[in-house]
């Protein structure tokens, strides 16, 4: 059998630390090295550009200080050139990588003592790729080098068989050391455990025998005693025997069995008292509980029918209030709050108008006149006759006035003016409270919450979709629904509609 070297994966790292800080120290020399040189370079070629353009610079010649410049930045490392005039003023920039980073040599170019300008030359950085990928003989000879360590290290370091002989010998030696020791102490713990066991043993029998001694000598004196005492009342009898003392004898005999069959029986009847008591008692206690549990159940019984999917309605109750996270409508100045209401009623209002003179809505009018305060308004509407869709009302116009509230929302937000986000919530009006409940409960923003029996349900049906609330908590959300979507000639009536309202608002805003 071959055995690896020992602690291989861990030479394996170190080789692996050893080609990472050789080859990062050599990025770090080439960088100085070719850093030098090409200082050395650029300075040569801004003293080279300067005397040859000394002339031109002079006269400020931008045709043929361009021409000069554009020979030295054909030079790899030449990444832009940047000529100025006495004035600091820019003559020739020259270069097609102007954002590149490098290292920039200046000079200024002077004829006798007078300055006549001055020349930028940026040299290009070299990156740590493009040194790499010069010394790539070096860095796969030494990733090579490296890799033939490794198996150096592993063919060498193997241990040997007599290694693995002395290594089996020594942990052979340690097993039998080991069992040695585990049985000498279970020989010791056997010792002891016998030794125990026999002086519990010799004890037991001290105690048997003690108690045995104990109790013959106590059942002797016992029939001494009764001995004695037997004999003291025979020698009694036989002093004072005759048939009238028998005769007393007798029936004071009979008198004590009838006390103590009296005494039997009182107690027997005293204890079957206490039990009737006891019995009544806890009969008595448990009627209002189970009178108050039996009103539970009536209750419970009672929320269920006038919640049940089958109940009756004629009509439906419309509910909008705002989505007002932070109470801001309550620290507005009155000043702004009671004109943004007013807005909200007017919107309202328009809204009922408008859309109760579509003909699918025929037979519905509205009950109140509602108008918007701090925790919202309620439209109630009915139906006159069997026929109208008084739940398909309510939905559109809860509908219809989310619509209106997001383009005045958007407008208010865009104008840097104040307004608030709605919600709305549609339910038969014996549900109206429960349906408020809901909205400050789980409703969110630009949301709408239905709550109808079955009747509106499928008045409703064949226009809108509705979903299910997810994971509900009580009897109310798991019979309520969402408003998903509509048709497309519903939704193409609402907009209609809603047209219609901000034109007459737009009119009314105009005349006033």
């Amino acid at each position: 059998m071959t055995y690896l070297a020992p602690r291989q994966g861990l030479f394996a790292i170190i080789l692996l630390v050893s080609f990472c800080l050789q080859t990062l120290l050599l990025v770090i020399s080439t960088d100085q090295q070719l850093s030098k040189s090409r200082a050395l370079k650029g300075e040569q070629m801004v003293a080279q550009l300067i005397d040859e353009a000394r002339l031109s610079l002079e006269n400020k010649d931008r045709v043929s200080l361009s021409v000069i410049a554009n020979r030295y930045t054909s030079e790899q490392d030449v990444t832009r050139i940047l000529i100025k005039d006495n004035n600091d003023d820019i003559l020739v920039p020259v270069g097609n990588a102007p954002m590149q980073q490098g290292d920039t040599i200046r000079q200024i170019a002077t004829k006798g003592d007078a300055v006549i300008g001055s020349v930028a030359l940026t040299l290009k950085d070299i990156s740590k790729g493009e040194i790499i990928a010069m010394q790539w003989p070096f860095v796969i000879g030494m990733l090579l080098l490296h890799l033939l360590l490794w198996l150096i290290y592993g063919y060498l370091a193997r241990p040997t068989k007599e290694q693995i002989n002395a290594i089996s010998r020594d942990i052979s030696e340690l097993h039998r050391e080991q069992f040695r020791q585990l049985d000498q102490r279970g020989s010791e713990r056997d010792y002891d455990r016998s030794s125990y066991e026999d002086d519990r043993r010799a004890a037991d029998v001290e105690v048997t025998q003690s108690t045995v001694d104990n109790t013959t000598t106590a059942d002797a004196s016992a029939a001494v005693r009764t001995l004695n005492i037997h004999g003291a009342v025979n020698s009694y009898i036989r002093e004072h025997q005759g048939a009238t003392s028998a005769d007393a004898d007798t029936q004071t005999d009979t008198e004590h069995d009838s006390d103590i069959s009296t005494d039997i029986n009182a107690g027997i009847k005293d204890d079957v008292d206490a039990t009737s008591k006891a019995e009544s008692a806890h009969h008595t206690e448990n009627k209002p509980s189970e009178t108050s549990h039996n009103q539970s159940i009536g209750k419970v019984a009672h929320g269920s029918a006038h919640l049940s999917a089958t109940r009756t309605f004629d009509s439906v109750r419309v509910q909008i209030v705002f989505h007002d996270e932070f109470n801001m409508l309550e620290r507005l100045a009155p000043a702004q709050r009671l004109p943004y209401l007013a807005l909200c009623t007017q919107l309202l209002n328009q809204a009922t108008t408008e859309l109760l003179k579509q003909p699918l809505l025929l037979g519905v009018s509205v009950i109140n006149e509602p108008s918007f305060d701090d925790k919202g308004a309620s439209v109630l509407l009915k139906a006159d006759n069997s026929h109208a869709k008084v739940a398909l009302a309510g939905v559109m116009l809860g509908k219809l006035y989310l619509m209106l509230n997001k383009i005045i929302h958007d407008k208010h937000i865009e104008l840097s003016r104040f307004a608030l986000p709605a919600k709305a919530g549609v339910s038969d009006d014996a549900q109206s409270e429960a349906m408020m409940h809901l909205l400050h409960g789980i409703g969110k923003k630009e949301q709408m919450l239905i709550l109808l029996p079955n009747a509106g349900l499928k008045q409703i049906s064949n226009h809108v979709q509705v979903q299910s609330i997810m994971r509900p908590t009580t009897v109310y959300e798991r019979e309520c629904a969402i408003f998903e979507g509509g048709n497309d000639a519903m939704i193409q009536r609402l907009a209609d509609v809603r047209n219609a309202v901000l034109m007459v608002d737009n009119q009314e805003a105009s005349y006033s």
